[in-house]
């Protein structure tokens, strides 16, 4: 997936780690997300209409490989 100067348009109430899974398939790439986007890093639920700078980020091959990813983010712990 090749997300180079793409944006993404948040709804009312979603949140990071929502749109991190949405996009990229896991909730672990939140810190990504927030990375990209330090404005916005103290808004816990979006109100519509944010526009989030899309990272690009190397999501690795599962299959055939021994990836270690959590089975939720770290910060819901």
């Amino acid at each position: 997936m090749n997300l180079t100067g793409q944006v993404y348009l948040c709804s009312a109430g979603e949140t990071f780690d929502s749109v991190a899974l949405a996009l990229y398939g896991e909730e672990a790439y939140a810190a990504d997300l927030l990375n990209a986007n330090p404005t916005l890093c103290t808004t816990p639920i979006f109100t519509g209409g944010e526009v989030l700078a899309l990272p690009v980020v190397e999501i690795p091959e599962s299959e055939g490989e021994n990836v270690y990813m959590p089975a939720k983010a770290p910060w819901k712990e």
